[in-house]
């Protein structure tokens, strides 16, 4: 049996143990569904406006990797990828997005994939480095902007190393990383409004505080999830978190599923555009490939 084969094993165990655990929890709390269907379509609405913005910081930071990558491409096709991309890597088998964008820009721009990937690894870096003080904020508070301070030196003075093998790291376009640092933190802020009105729409005692601690567990599944949209694995690293947030089981549960249902909302009014343009012609060249 070969890796493949295992980790889709391992997705498909993962999915059903979640849908499971989520059937018994439903069951043992009838009023989480009673909560859910109380949500008011304002909430609805705004939580719909809120995610297309998110998919406007995923095209910032597809832009900005194009930029570490040496690559040009117009301004409408790099939306399109970022949404074709955003929607397979939901609906399809483990988080597959990003590959499917780096195959994209190899074969019809001849974009090399190591250089894909190291903006990509930049990308990662800004994520995680974002997500973790927020998820420390909590903790350590004003000490936040020590910590960031601290950081962005680090990243300097690593810079600056006479190291052969930071050449790459060295070589790449200052301009890009800065607008993938903008795009990462506008994205991170963006799922912070978005948390905060889910979990304020179930538990009106819910803090900014709180949401952006919730904001920094959630991000962390991204780095180990498997499952389309990280189902199982965020909810995971949110409740195993939940002595920094401190947000009950029944409002975790609550927002989690309206945070889908919206999402998949989203995505599903994406593909419509998607598939019933002329964009549709151009995909099915490149799977033809």
């Amino acid at each position: 049996m070969n890796r493949r084969t295992v980790r889709n094993l391992l997705a498909v165990l993962v999915l059903i143990t979640t849908v499971v655990a989520t059937g018994f929890f439903l069951r043992d709390n009838p009023n989480v569904l009673d909560q859910l269907a109380a949500t008011s379509p304002v909430i609805i609405f705004l939580l719909f406006g809120l995610y297309l913005l998110f998919m406007v910081s995923l095209w910032l930071i597809f832009a900005s990797s194009l930029i570490l990558s040496n690559a040009t491409l117009p301004r409408g096709e790099t939306m399109l990828v970022t949404a074709y991309s955003s929607i397979i890597n939901f609906f399809g088998p483990l988080q597959s997005g990003p590959a499917f964008r780096a195959i994209y820009l190899k074969q019809r721009h001849k974009v090399s994939l190591k250089r894909y990937a190291l903006a990509s690894l930049v990308y990662y870096f800004f994520y995680a480095f974002f997500s973790a003080i927020c998820l420390l904020s909590g903790l350590i508070g004003w000490w936040v902007l020590i910590a960031s301070g601290v950081g962005i030196g680090i990243i300097f003075l690593v810079t600056k190393l006479p190291n052969k093998r930071l050449a790459k790291i060295k070589s790449l376009n200052r301009r890009g990383v800065i607008l993938t640092a903008i795009a990462t933190v506008l994205q991170i802020v963006i799922l912070i409004t978005i948390f905060y009105v889910e979990l304020r729409s179930v538990d009106a005692s819910v803090t900014l505080q709180q949401a952006i601690t919730y904001t920094g567990a959630a991000n962390f599944a991204l780095f180990v999830s498997i499952t389309p949209g990280a189902i199982g694995f965020r909810e995971t690293f949110v409740l195993a978190a939940q002595q920094l947030h401190s947000v009950p089981d029944a409002t975790i549960v609550v927002a989690s599923l309206l945070d889908r249902a919206v999402y998949v909302m989203m995505l599903v009014f994406l593909a419509i555009g998607i598939f019933g343009s002329h964009a549709q012609k151009t995909i099915d060249q490149l799977k033809a490939k």
